[in-house]
């Protein structure tokens, strides 16, 4: 069966419904506007058959106590009637509950999709502060509750309000004294129940805050389980990891206290209603004012009235739990994005030689002293340029910069001559290629890892790219080649291989500036010989930008900056450096001491 069209809802219209969860849910409501009509619909006319059968039964009641067994045919035709009427209410649901299933899990898919989109779209910043876990926890919650919310609008909301509404409505044909009192009394509670779970729904946040806390801490555990491993703290992430959840659990529970304390009050509230109605509608009949079907009637449609408001009220609570969750999740996650294109983003005119510039270039992190100060770099079209320096230098920050991972709080970075705050995100990705210390692989096939530099790469293309970054005898060595998966972050390769498998991605991806961040400095010696190799071949005919402990990595290039506390203190070719008195020769004198030191 076809749905409407796929709702999607762009990232600043997404903001706007910050603090506005029930609005987030109608919007989404709407894209699906042709279904959510046919279900509610449907729930309306079986709710106005079940009320209706009330009046049937009346109806067949008096018929029967009319004529007697003496002439069926009139009490026949008054049983069809009520099985007319049975048989509507019973077919209406199920189409209700079939178009259902199409309306409320595309919601879900359209609410999952567009928050993944706005959530990935964030800054390394916000990820930096929070556990990226716990943040893709809240998307399922949040289309979760999205779905709960439509299914107790459906089942749990509407048929009670109109219950009462089409209830009322029948007894005003019995005694307007008693639809009146009915009505009053039936509001009563209903505005009582809601201001009481109202009064919840700060608790009903903090269990949802305290659920995804405890999603985020235990997807943090597994992912990194060698490390709890090695360092043999097993029983303590357990131990720790318990006290969370008791902080959830005792969340949760102080949640669904809350929730039994209304549902007894609306109890004890209705018992006592029922039994005042019962004996209202007997009295009226002892006085000869009402008949048996009236009572009859009477009964029903006051156990109904009473029982909605119950059903209503319960479900009320329920949604505002459920509301709650949901704003928890999108307050956490719809945070304005700190990075974005602006409103004038472009590509580049022409081919992108690659040139790299910093134009008195300012930035420091959140609450920390500036990193770079008036800052000038520029790195020709086809040049290598190496950094140097000690830890806290500036280095990765540059690269990070150079990446738009962070924007700068002064001055520019240039490429071609085009600021990177003017470049559309797409440009300035497919202009740069970058291999870091920490490669990260996705749990798929070596294949998919490769040509997630260029998702448009034919198989040979990645074959190629294999055997340009050495990785083609290892790969076929594997069980099933490229199509072996790498397990989670690449654990099933070595840290050679994966570098390889970085390099022959960036070769795939063909970019005229390539990033290399420390990409050799965890490898042992004969694995960092292949790397290296590989690397030499990338390098060829590009911008290169590295970031480099081992000084040796960098002989071949063609300057070797060295910083210091944001600030270039030398900047020149390697045999110049080499035969210069500064720190390069410092750093080069310590290297090959460690060197011969070890040997």
């Amino acid at each position: 069966m076809a749905t409407d069209t796929e709702t999607t809802i762009s990232d600043d219209q997404l903001v706007h419904y910050l603090g506005r969860p029930l609005s987030f849910v109608f919007r989404y409501a709407r894209g699906h506007a042709l279904l959510h009509a046919v279900i509610f619909l449907s729930v309306m006319v079986a709710v106005g058959c079940t009320v209706g059968a009330t009046y049937a039964t009346r109806f067949l009641v008096d018929t029967m106590t009319a004529h007697g067994v003496g002439e069926m045919r009139p009490i026949w035709n008054a049983v069809a009637i009520l099985v007319a009427v049975i048989t509507f209410d019973n077919m209406s649901w199920r189409v209700a509950g079939w178009f259902a299933t199409y309306a409320f899990v595309a919601m879900t898919g359209d609410v999952r999709r567009d928050l993944f989109r706005y959530l990935t779209s964030h800054s390394a910043g916000y990820f930096a502060d929070r556990m990226p876990g716990a943040m893709a926890a809240r998307i399922s919650t949040a289309s979760m509750s999205v779905f709960t919310l439509e299914n107790l609008a459906a089942w749990n909301v509407l048929p009670p309000c109109l219950n009462v509404a089409l209830s009322i409505g029948l007894l005003l044909t019995i005694s307007p004294v008693m639809a009146g009192v009915i009505v009053t009394l039936s509001a009563a509670l209903c505005f009582l129940m809601f201001r009481m779970a109202a009064g919840g729904r700060g608790m009903h946040q903090h269990y949802a805050a305290e659920a995804a806390r405890v999603d985020g801490e235990m997807l943090d555990i597994v992912n990194n389980i060698p490390l709890v491993r090695s360092f043999g703290m097993t029983q303590y992430e357990r131990l720790r990891l318990g006290d969370t959840m008791r902080q959830e659990m005792g969340a949760r529970s102080r949640s669904l206290r809350y929730m039994e304390k209304l549902r007894l009050v609306h109890a004890v509230l209705t018992a006592v209603l029922t039994a005042g109605l019962l004996s209202w509608v007997v009295m009226l009949w002892h006085l000869g004012r009402a008949s048996v079907g009236d009572v009859v009637m009477v009964a029903n449609l006051g156990f109904m009235i009473l029982h909605g408001t119950r059903d209503l009220a319960v479900a009320l609570v329920e949604t505002i739990q459920h509301v709650a969750r949901l704003d928890e999740a999108l307050s956490a996650i719809l945070v304005p994005h700190e990075m974005v294109d602006s409103p004038n983003a472009r590509g580049f005119a022409g081919p992108v030689r690659g040139e790299v510039a910093f134009r008195e270039v300012m930035f420091a992190y959140p609450g920390g002293k500036p990193v770079l100060s008036h800052f000038n770099l520029v790195v020709e079209a086809g040049t290598r340029v190496g950094l140097v320096g000690r830890s806290g230098s500036g280095k990765s920050t540059i690269l990070a910069l150079i990446q738009r991972l962070r924007y700068v709080q002064g001055g520019a970075i240039q490429i071609d001559g085009v600021d990177i705050r003017d470049l559309d995100e797409k440009s300035l990705r497919a202009c740069m290629s970058v291999v870091p210390q920490d490669v990260s692989l996705l749990r798929r096939s070596v294949m998919e890892n490769i040509r997630y530099g260029r998702p448009d790469a034919t198989d040979d293309e990645v074959i190629a790219a294999s055997i340009a970054a050495g990785c083609r005898d290892f790969i076929d060595a594997m069980p099933e080649g490229f199509q072996t998966e790498v397990g989670d972050r690449g654990v099933k390769l070595s840290g050679g291989q994966r570098q390889r498998i970085a390099i022959a991605r960036a070769f795939l991806r063909n970019a005229p500036i390539l990033i290399l961040d420390e990409a050799t400095s965890a490898l042992d010696s004969e694995s960092e010989q292949r790397v290296q190799e590989a690397l030499d071949r990338l390098k060829v005919g590009r911008t290169v930008i590295a970031v480099a402990h081992r000084l040796s990595t960098l002989r071949d290039f063609d300057r070797i900056v060295v910083m210091d506390h944001g600030r270039i203190v030398q900047d020149g070719p390697v045999s110049v450096l080499e035969r210069t008195e500064g720190p390069y020769r410092d750093f080069l004198e310590r290297q090959s001491m460690f060197i011969e030191g070890a040997l």
